[in-house]
């Protein structure tokens, strides 16, 4: 199903060399030579969903743990900083990466801190109870008191009932953050902060081999780990509509509706992704034009997928104009979709969503830094020379895929729905 059916002849692939260090480190170099700079991205293989039950956040947990200083560099900023650089970090359920990018000369200052933290991470009491404050702090203020914050904590139980995306990346309740005591994390460290648990990326004005012998020289004394990564049960099928309600202090009255759709590795992916890019990318989109511009039942609306590399989510959310009831909205949402299942796109219309995506893939791979942490998620996803394959997928996909993707997705039966009031509306009704 949904093969590639459509080529193109792209003048651009980026090219880079792949190593693999004795104890396991993978590394990939990408060498840019118009750039003064070069962007050093280390991808750790864990997220999320390799947390235990009740050990909730420790992944996002240690996107703070690890800029607390290590053996030989007491302030890893002030290291960066004074090497002009900057550096960061994000934390999904799949993956956690840090990042720096600096003058090229500086090369060897992101390696030997990346090494640093890797071996020799400063994990003590007082360190921890630094960063669990500040996760804390982080969790009631983007979770507990933003408007639709908790919403992850509600579409993951809803959406999943086996899987552990069910669990958000900021953690399941602040409870588990405040009760990880020292041993746990220091255990959660040593199984997945490992060079054979890693992919470090290096893009920029850069000579590959140099950069393997200065990552030789940081990190081959540093030992391979005992990942143990687990197999995480496999979502199944969802056959009867889940609906729950919510009240809290939010402004505006917002409905959810929520698919599962491809794990990131499938063919089928790329037809989901185009799916919502026709739903709502833009003002010309369907959902917008129709609801929000000529209906003007909501104030916004919006469709998307998670992209996870396990069974991930299409959401299509929106904010209700005053007056509109939910199930008013939620009716003016599904005949939308009954059109895309009961019509073709024109051809011209897909060509426009395919140069569009076209164009920002492209565009993405202009800054290095970008092409740095996508080496390392498509290494992560398995194969890194697959960054050079989107375009290609995303071209190949016909407007048979989307009617036959969409007749697929959007069935009642496979669809959950959140009706999330606004407790000042709810009162006055």
């Amino acid at each position: 199903m949904f093969p590639l059916k459509r080529e193109k002849n792209y003048k651009y692939t980026m090219k880079f060399t792949r190593y693999k260090l004795d104890n396991g480190l993978k590394l990939l170099v990408h060498q840019d030579k118009s750039t003064p700079l070069v962007c050093v991205c280390m991808t750790y293989n864990v997220g999320t969903k390799d947390e235990e039950a009740g050990k909730s956040g420790f992944a996002h947990l240690f996107e703070h743990l690890m800029f607390g200083g290590s053996k030989h560099a007491l302030s890893f900023d002030d290291h960066i900083q004074q090497a002009g650089g900057e550096n960061n970090a994000f934390t999904n359920q799949d993956m956690t990466v840090y990042y720096e990018y600096m003058p090229y000369q500086n090369l060897e200052t992101a390696l030997w801190l990346e090494a640093d933290r890797m071996l020799h991470l400063n994990l003590d009491a007082k360190s921890l109870e630094r960063e669990k404050k500040v996760v804390l702090e982080e969790f009631k203020e983007s979770c507990l008191n933003e408007p639709y914050g908790d919403i992850w904590h509600h579409i993951g139980p809803m959406a999943y009932r086996v899987h552990p995306y069910r669990i958000p990346t900021i953690g399941q309740v602040p409870k588990h953050i405040e009760e990880a005591n020292l041993e746990d994390v220091k255990a959660f460290f040593d199984r997945f902060y490992c060079p054979n648990n890693a992919v470090l990326s290096v893009c920029g004005n850069v000579e590959p081999e140099e950069v393997l012998t200065l990552t030789q020289k940081w990190f081959g004394e540093i030992e391979a780990g005992i990942v143990n990564k687990v197999k995480f049960p496999y979502e199944p099928a969802q056959i009867e509509k889940r609906v729950i309600e919510i009240t809290a202090n939010v402004p505006l009255n917002a409905l959810y509706l929520v698919f599962h759709s491809a794990e990131r590795n499938h063919n089928a992916y790329y037809v989901d992704d185009f799916i919502t890019d026709v739903l709502a990318e833009g003002d010309a989109s369907r959902l917008y034009q129709n609801l929000v511009k000529e209906q003007e039942l909501f104030s916004s609306i919006d469709a998307y997928i998670t992209a996870s590399i396990d069974t991930g989510l299409m959401i299509i959310e929106g904010k209700l104009s005053d007056d509109v009831s939910f199930e008013e909205a939620e009716k003016a949402i599904w005949n939308e979709l009954e059109k895309l299942k009961n019509t073709l796109l024109s051809a011209q219309a897909v060509e426009k969503f395919q140069n569009r995506t076209e164009h920002n893939i492209e565009f993405s791979e202009m800054n290095n830094l970008h092409k740095a942490i996508n080496l390392g998620y498509y290494e992560i996803l398995g194969d890194a020379s697959m960054i050079n394959e989107e375009k290609v997928k995303y071209n190949a996909i016909t407007a048979v895929d989307i009617q036959e993707r969409s007749q697929q997705i959007f069935q009642d039966s496979k669809c959950s729905v959140l009706y999330y009031k606004a407790k000042e509306k709810r009162e006055k009704a």
